[in-house]
C-alpha cells in the first residue's frame, strides 16, 4: 500500500522575511495508485459509508489529527 501523506522540505532562502517551516506534509488522493477498479472490492455498510464518503475501504483516506486548528 502507497503511503498517502508525503513530505517535503521547502527551500530557505537567507533574504526569507517568513520564518521558516521545516517540513511540509501533503495528502495525495488514494485514486492515483489504484489504476483500474478491481472486481469484488471490500465495501463498508451504509451507515459508515456515508460518515466516511466512500464506499469503499481502500478509497478511505482520513485527515491527520492537527493538535494546533
Amino acid at each position: 500500500m502507497v503511503a498517502p501523506f508525503r513530505m517535503y522540505e521547502p527551500f530557505i532562502g537567507p533574504f526569507d522575511p517568513c520564518p521558516p517551516i521545516p517540513v511540509k506534509i501533503y495528502n495525495t488522493p488514494i485514486q492515483l495508485y489504484l489504476g483500474f477498479q478491481p472486481m469484488n472490492l471490500p465495501q463498508f455498510d451504509p451507515q459508515v459509508a456515508l460518515k466516511t464518503g466512500t464506499l469503499w475501504p481502500c478509497l478511505y483516506s482520513p485527515y491527520p489529527f492537527n493538535p494546533k486548528s
